[in-house]
């Protein structure tokens, strides 16, 4: 997909839900590796999503839903991709099934079950986080260009 055609479908060129949807990259990091304090871990968690609708404001864009859309489902790609590179480390020990699942199956499948619902998780996570940031960025939009001089 090209510039003219991404920004025809997303309000935005396809870069800029990228480069926006990796500013959450840092705080999956620094979460995984347990790098920071919970004050950091805060500033890491909210201020892409704060960029994110500061962007879509600052620029106008007409359909930030969809636009925001797509960043929060280019950011569970990449919050999926990430998890699964931090598995091994972000760990002491392979987490494990509890409950009645609990040494049921191999740690083998174990370990793919929870990886396969942790991609899952991402994913869902992302499109969620991109369907409230749009609403937000929406009604902000909508809003403020009421009192905005012409």
């Amino acid at each position: 997909m090209n510039s003219v055609a991404s920004t025809r479908t997303f309000g935005v060129p396809l870069t800029t839900v990228c480069g926006l949807a990796l500013l959450g990259i840092p705080r999956v990091i620094a979460h995984d590796l347990d790098l920071v304090g919970p004050t950091v871990n805060t500033v890491l968690v909210f201020a892409p999503f704060a960029a994110w609708v500061g962007y879509m404001w600052w620029r106008r864009v007409s359909d930030a839903f969809r636009a925001l859309l797509a960043v929060g489902a280019c950011y569970g790609v990449s919050l999926a991709v990430t998890h699964q590179i931090l598995w091994t480390m972000a760990f002491d020990d392979p987490p494990r099934l509890g409950g009645t699942l609990e040494g049921q199956l191999s740690p083998v499948v174990e370990d793919v079950v929870l990886r396969v619902f942790s991609v899952g998780s991402s994913l869902v996570t992302g499109v969620l986080v991109g369907a409230v940031t749009g609403a937000i960025a929406w009604v902000l939009i909508r809003t403020t260009d009421r009192h905005r001089p012409r």
